[in-house]
C-alpha cells in the first residue's frame, strides 16, 4: 500500500525471466549452427572418399600393367600408410586387355597402362582422363640361370630349334618385342606366345623355354630366378607408361590421390629402384 494515497501500489515487473528465455534461444540457435557446420566438413563413410581430415578413405582399384606388378605393390603399400581410411585394390594384367574390362563396365578408379596408344584409346572412348606419362622402360632378354641354350644376343633368338617366348602381338611387350626384332633384322619362330610378360618369365624360370624377351624390370625384378642379356641401345626398344584418372571412377577422390602419389617424388624413387626410366 502506498504511504501517501494509501491504495496498494502496483506490483514492480521483473525482466529476469524475460531475458532467461532471450539467452535459451540464442544457444540453441547457436548450437543448431555449429552442428550444421560440422556435417558440411564431411566424414569417412561420405560420398567421394573425402575423410574428416581432408584426406582420401575407402578403396581405390587400380588397374595396372603387368610388369608393375613389383613397384605398384610397393606404391599402393606406401599410399595405405599416409592414408589409413584408404586401402588399395590392384587387378595386374596385359595393358590391352585391362583397357577392355573397362570399356566393358569394370568397376577401377585409375588405370596405368605400359602404352600410349592403348591409354589414347581409353581416353578417345571417354573412359580415361588426363592421362600422365610416368616411366619408360626398354626391352632384355631373359633365360634360364644356366643358360642352357647359349644365348648371348639378339641375333640367337632366330636360332633354328631354340624355344622362344614372347608376348602375343596385341600386348605391349608384344609390338614392343617385335620392334627390336626388326630392327635387328631377324624373324623369331616363337615356341610361346604369353598373355603378358609376367607369363613370358614364368616360362623362363620354369625351363620351358630357352629364352624370352621381357622387360628390363622384370628380369631385376626375377633376381636369380633368371638371368639377364641386355640388348644393344641401337637394337632395343622402349614402351612409355602413362596413368589416368577413370571417368567412372567409383571412389574419384582417392583415384586422384593415387594418381599424385605415383606422380610424386617418393613414386619417382620407387620405380627408378625398380629399373623405370624416368619419361
Amino acid at each position: 500500500m502506498s504511504a501517501a494515497s494509501g491504495r496498494p501500489s502496483a506490483p514492480v515487473r521483473s525482466h529476469r525471466p524475460s531475458l532467461r528465455r532471450f539467452w535459451l534461444a540464442a544457444s540453441a540457435i547457436l548450437l543448431t549452427l555449429l552442428a550444421g557446420c560440422g556435417a558440411d566438413s564431411g566424414g569417412a563413410g561420405g560420398s567421394g572418399g573425402s575423410s574428416p581430415a581432408g584426406g582420401v578413405s575407402g578403396t581405390v582399384t587400380v588397374f595396372a600393367a603387368a610388369s608393375l606388378t613389383e613397384s605398384f605393390g610397393t606404391l599402393g603399400k606406401q599410399f595405405e600408410a599416409a592414408h589409413p581410411g584408404a586401402s588399395v585394390r590392384f587387378n595386374f594384367a596385359a595393358s590391352s586387355a585391362l583397357a577392355q574390362s573397362i570399356a566393358q563396365g569394370a568397376p577401377a578408379d585409375v588405370f596405368a597402362s605400359a602404352s600410349t596408344k592403348i591409354m589414347d584409346s581409353a581416353v578417345q572412348a571417354g573412359d580415361a582422363t588426363d592421362p600422365k606419362t610416368f616411366a619408360k622402360n626398354e626391352m632384355e632378354i631373359a633365360v634360364p640361370p644356366d643358360n642352357p641354350a647359349g644365348v648371348t644376343g639378339v641375333a640367337d633368338l632366330a636360332r633354328p630349334g631354340l624355344k622362344l617366348a614372347v608376348c602375343q602381338q596385341q600386348v605391349p611387350c608384344g609390338s614392343t618385342a617385335q620392334q627390336v626384332f626388326d630392327r635387328a633384322k631377324i624373324t623369331v619362330r616363337p615356341a610361346t606366345l604369353a598373355p603378358d610378360v609376367k607369363a613370358v618369365l614364368t616360362a623362363v624360370q620354369l625351363g620351358e623355354v630357352d629364352a624370352g624377351v621381357v622387360y628390363r624390370t622384370d628380369v631385376r625384378a626375377a633376381g636369380s630366378k633368371v638371368r639377364g642379356i641386355e640388348i644393344p641401345a641401337r637394337r632395343n626398344a622402349s614402351t612409355s607408361y602413362p596413368i589416368a584418372t577413370l571417368s567412372r571412377a567409383p571412389n574419384l577422390a582417392a583415384a586422384r590421390a593415387f594418381v599424385d602419389h605415383v606422380l610424386s617424388p617418393d613414386g619417382t624413387t620407387v620405380l627408378t629402384e625398380a629399373g623405370f626410366a624416368s619419361p
